[in-house]
């Protein structure tokens, strides 16, 4: 099986959106955790009304709930960093970065610790067939810049290539 296929019927019916239809055709573009800042405003608005509510006596425990509310909007706020790096600009600064000529590339967007700061983590196999080494570059996905040092080990050749 070659990944989870829907019928082009089924995905129209359905209404799935193209970041998720696997019929689509093309580069994918990760999505910019600055879309996060749509909820950010939502919760503030929610926080607001729930504000406004407590003080037309609608219920005491609305000032917990606008509370709660401007917690969840300023920790979405906070952890909505622009991706400044897409894929292929994180496959090419890793690239550069790798001593050996690259073969096969991989790059796998995460984020980092409590503000959610995304982070590119790329894999490179070096361009020998198979291939002897294998590099991990960790790049800001914000900056640009290396997080840590370039970790670089040589690939065992299976048992019956010796």
């Amino acid at each position: 099986m070659d990944g989870i296929r829907i019928p082009d019927e089924v995905a129209q019916q359905a209404g799935v959106p193209d970041d998720l239809d696997s019929s689509q055709i093309g580069p994918y573009r990760f999505p910019s955790p600055t879309r996060r800042m749509i909820g950010s405003r939502i919760y503030l608005v929610g926080g607001i009304l729930a504000v406004l509510g407590a003080l037309a006596n609608l219920g005491g425990g609305l000032l917990w709930v606008g509370a709660g509310f401007f917690l969840l909007s300023y920790l979405h706020f906070m952890t909505s960093w622009p991706l400044v790096v897409q894929q292929e600009e994180a496959l090419i600064a890793a690239a550069v970065q790798s001593e050996a000529p690259v073969g096969h590339a991989s790059a796998a967007l995460g984020f980092e610790g409590l503000s959610s700061r995304p982070a590119w983590n790329v894999i490179l196999y070096s361009a020998e067939n198979p291939p002897r080494s294998r590099t991990l570059v960790r790049l800001d996905a914000v900056t640009g810049q290396p997080i840590d040092e370039v970790y670089t080990e040589q690939i065992e050749p299976p048992s019956d290539q010796i």
